[in-house]
């Protein structure tokens, strides 16, 4: 994702989310960005550019030792 993609998603997760959390660029995709609650991964963003439209979906696993 470009860089200004990414600091829209990242305003968007910290107004509608938790102003904690961050998106990050990832090092070898650019389809994608991480998104942490300060140090600690939380899942991945993915870009969907599908028919002339773009949307996002973001992806969280939850362990079931975390639960």
């Amino acid at each position: 994702m470009k860089p200004e993609e990414i600091k829209k998603l990242d305003a968007y997760f910290k107004r509608t989310l938790n102003p904690n959390l961050i998106v990050k660029a990832r090092p070898r995709k650019n389809d994608s960005g991480e998104v942490y609650m300060g140090d600690e991964f939380l899942g991945v963003v993915y870009r969907d550019d599908e028919d002339g439209e773009v949307s996002y979906n973001f992806s969280m696993a939850i362990l079931d030792v975390d639960l």
